[in-house]
């Protein structure tokens, strides 16, 4: 397709459809799930087209299988309009031969799961796609390549060209493909819309529950001044009420939290549970985060320029677009991305954790020597806390910041590295 710009995702969507049957790619509506899927489709059903979608439900309740007939990999977009498919692609894949016969695509996950009966094991992988990272959109140089210092890099120089006026940019804009080639200001609605179609329509759509679109505006507004720290449903309900009437309730809370999820507007963090040399009680619940920055600061109605006549909570904004970025690269790496704080207080913002047992521990700082620093004693106080005669010692500490005109390495073996430079 022209102007296709290569996702990380392309080469993972390659290489699981090679030990796989079926691939499901899920992500946020909007992100480049079916544009990525149709790279490598043969044929292509979509089951949300206007003009076919009765039909194609029809067909889906009486005959499943005939709407898999085609070319293969065969794509089926939105396919969780009709649970069923998934039954039928499963039984579809148990007597072909080979692999790589169906890519699946979902904007959220489906609100009947009792038309499902098999779990999809041995049949079926699982990709994520989240909005580009700043690599992918070509606003990172790629200097610095989190695979090498996994594997050991010593030492890094690359130049960074991304401003503060910059990062407050692409926080606001976020990482969505269709934003990419538009005047900066036209940019900056799309994450409006974004925002406004959620709270109208997809947080009630995805599982047929009517939810009032401004206490999902409300929610959203504490979600976003929460974003980064690990506030309970308590903390949520007690800053809604604000606005809120009396009957708010924390399950009210969680079904609003959890439909956001299903539609994967917001994602949350878990706690890393590493080996200690001390008995350190740590913090087990989950830190709160949206899928992109530009969602929270279309929340709190923020643009560039309010970041920056705010840095603390540009700070806020700017870890959620880190994580992002770490979250895509991290998952390239066969890796998740964790945080940590215990009962002392020590946090440590980001652990990039391989399925192969290596670690990396990532602070993140919008830059000055003095964050720098306070990072980098973080950094070293939790590595010096680990028992590494019980796990792998971390494989890098570093502090990811917005701005710095390079990246190098401290004497204290901190690496220091703009965001602007970081690929996978």
């Amino acid at each position: 397709m022209a102007g296709y710009k290569q996702r990380i995702a392309d080469k993972l969507l390659e290489r699981k459809l090679k030990g796989k049957g079926a691939v499901l790619i899920e992500g946020p509506k909007w992100c480049g799930k079916t544009t990525t899927a149709e790279q490598v489709a043969k044929s292509v059903l979509y089951m949300s087209d206007p003009e076919d979608m009765k039909a194609n439900l029809a067909v889906a309740d009486i005959s499943p299988r005939k709407l898999l007939a085609g070319e293969t990999p065969r794509l089926i977009d939105e396919w969780q309009i009709a649970p069923k498919l998934w039954d039928a692609i499963r039984f579809e894949v148990d007597h072909r031969e080979n692999y790589g016969h169906f890519i699946l695509t979902g904007s959220a996950v489906p609100p009947r799961t009792d038309e499902i009966f098999h779990s999809g094991t041995g049949r079926f992988a699982w990709l994520k796609m989240r909005p580009m990272s700043l690599y992918e959109s070509c606003e990172s140089t790629g200097g610095i390549s989190l695979k090498a210092l996994f594997s050991g890099l010593d030492s890094v120089i690359a130049e960074n060209t991304l401003t503060l006026d910059d990062i407050a940019f692409l926080i606001c804009r976020g990482g969505w493909p269709g934003t990419l080639g538009m005047e900066k200001d036209i940019a900056l609605d799309q994450a409006n819309d974004y925002y406004d179609a959620v709270v109208n329509s997809d947080i009630s759509r995805v599982d047929g529950v009517s939810r009032d679109a401004e206490r999902t505006k409300r929610l959203m507004r504490s979600y976003a001044r929460n974003q980064g720290s690990q506030a309970t449903n308590t903390v949520i309900k007690e800053d809604m009420r604000v606005n809120d009437s009396d009957t708010l309730t924390e399950d009210t809370i969680y079904s609003y939290t959890n439909a956001l999820r299903k539609i994967f507007v917001i994602e949350d963090m878990p706690a890393w549970n590493p080996n200690l040399r001390s008995k350190t009680a740590i913090r087990t619940s989950d830190t709160r985060y949206f899928i992109d920055p530009s969602i929270a600061a279309a929340s709190l109605g923020l643009g560039p320029e309010d970041l920056i006549n705010d840095l603390n909570t540009m700070g806020l904004f700017f870890e959620t677009l880190c994580v992002r970025d770490l979250r895509v690269y991290a998952e390239s790496l066969d890796g998740n991305v964790y945080h940590y704080r215990d009962k002392s207080g020590l946090e440590c913002d980001a652990v990039i954790h391989l399925r192969n047992g290596k670690y990396g521990l990532v602070e993140i700082k919008l830059g000055g020597d003095g964050l720098i620093d306070d990072g980098a004693k973080n950094l070293l106080k939790l590595r010096d806390k680990i028992d590494t005669s019980k796990m792998k010692e971390p494989s890098f500490l570093m502090v990811l910041t917005a701005v710095g005109k390079y990246a190098y390495k401290r004497k204290d073996g901190v690496f220091v590295v703009p965001v602007g430079v970081l690929k996978d």
